[in-house]
């Protein structure tokens, strides 16, 4: 057991130690790759060939990151476009040629060592070499010294390996695109900040409701009480009944109004009747011609989240753009739910307002995106996609 542990460390540094060295090997390939492509990038002067350079380049370099995966673990996620990739190629070179000069030099020097300490013990030709400096005075094995000097040459051979193999993975993740634990860092903050945005915007959206039923709902109970309070203490039986009617009408109007709020927080027709249908119920109360057009259209929480960006759009529309129409576009486009509401109006519509952030928190929260066109004169097109 104490064996296995010992041996354990041992064979994990030499694993290491391998994957640095095919890495180094590999490399060398896929700049002598690079070489070639930059002669025939030269050579290939006529525009016909030159989108077919560009892909040798896309493939030389797709190899090259699929190499820092399988050698170094940094797995590094490309960005679209031939030209990062070039700029990586061209970069990574000097580093290239850095690493053959290591594996030549350092490399040679313990190939030789091995093969001489091997000759040495199999011919019986070590000798004993002296060794004097200032102060000291050595007798050593020949066999002892070259493999000091053959440890010390693997040993700078790997931490040269480990230097370039840094250094290449450093170009990648800064002229191509992130890393895997690079996304995945991007992501962890990402989701954090959404997380914390999202509870602002519940929080936002309550105290909206709380004024709503507050400046609304409350002033019309309070009326329907002292109405109903006058009649109670009413002796003329005209003004009673007069007083019992008014009353009546404001409990009509209370229920309507209670409806309206109740619609404002969730409409129930998104969950029975569909997206659709909630959007052509907000197109029939909106004072201004609505066009809803749905091709195809999402459910549970896309639809939730959708629903309410378009809401929130034709609301801004009526308020502040002076439109004269509004069209509201859903569709699947891409792999991705598409909404797109557009108006006539001035434009010069802020994304930073209140109401526009908290739906960009809602979208981003759901991996979506929310963007808002709308120069000074208009048209103005408010825009959110969500994935599938």
């Amino acid at each position: 057991m104490a064996v296995g542990r010992w041996w354990e460390p041992v064979a994990s540094v030499g694993r290491r130690c391998g994957r640095c060295l095919g890495g180094v090997v590999v490399g060398q390939v896929t700049a002598a790759a690079t070489v070639v492509w930059a002669v025939a990038a030269v050579v290939a002067l006529w525009p016909a060939a030159r989108p077919r350079v560009a892909g040798w380049a896309v493939r030389i370099a797709d190899r090259d990151l699929a190499r820092l995966g399988r050698w170094y673990g940094t797995w590094v996620r490309a960005d679209p476009g031939a030209g990062p990739r070039v700029l990586y190629l061209l970069a990574r070179l000097p580093v290239a040629v850095v690493s053959l000069v290591l594996l030549f030099v350092l490399g040679g020097m313990a190939s030789l060592f091995a093969g001489g300490l091997v000759w040495d013990a199999v011919t019986g030709g070590a000798s004993m070499v002296d060794i004097r400096m200032t102060g000291v005075s050595m007798h050593v094995s020949s066999l002892a010294l070259g493999g000091l000097f053959g440890v010390g040459a693997v040993l700078l051979l790997w931490a040269g390996t480990e230097a370039t193999g840094a250094v290449e993975v450093r170009l990648a993740r800064r002229l191509v695109g992130p890393s895997v634990h690079d996304l995945m860092v991007r992501r962890i903050d990402e989701l954090t900040r959404t997380r914390a945005e999202v509870v602002r915007a519940v929080d936002e959206e309550r105290r909206r409701i709380e004024r709503d039923l507050h400046d609304g709902v409350q002033q019309r109970v309070v009326a329907l009480a002292m109405l109903l309070g006058r009649a109670r203490r009413g002796r003329d039986p005209g003004r009673t009944a007069e007083l019992v009617g008014a009353a009546h009408t404001e409990a009509r109007v209370l229920l309507e109004e209670l409806r309206d709020v109740a619609w404002r927080v969730y409409p129930n027709a998104l969950d029975t009747l569909g997206l659709e249908s909630a959007l052509v119920e907000v197109a029939d109360r909106c004072p201004l011609p609505v066009t809803v057009r749905v091709r195809e259209a999402p459910v549970g929480v896309p639809a939730t989240a959708l629903y309410f960006v378009a809401r929130e759009a034709i609301t801004n529309a009526v308020k502040h753009s002076g439109a004269g129409e509004v069209i509201v576009q859903v569709d699947d486009a891409g792999g991705v739910w598409d909404l797109r509401v557009l108006d006539d109006g001035r434009g010069g519509a802020d994304p930073t307002g209140g109401g526009l952030t908290g739906l960009a928190r809602r979208v981003a929260a759901l991996d979506g995106t929310l963007s808002v066109d709308s120069p000074a004169g208009g048209p103005t097109t408010v825009r959110a996609v969500l994935p599938r």
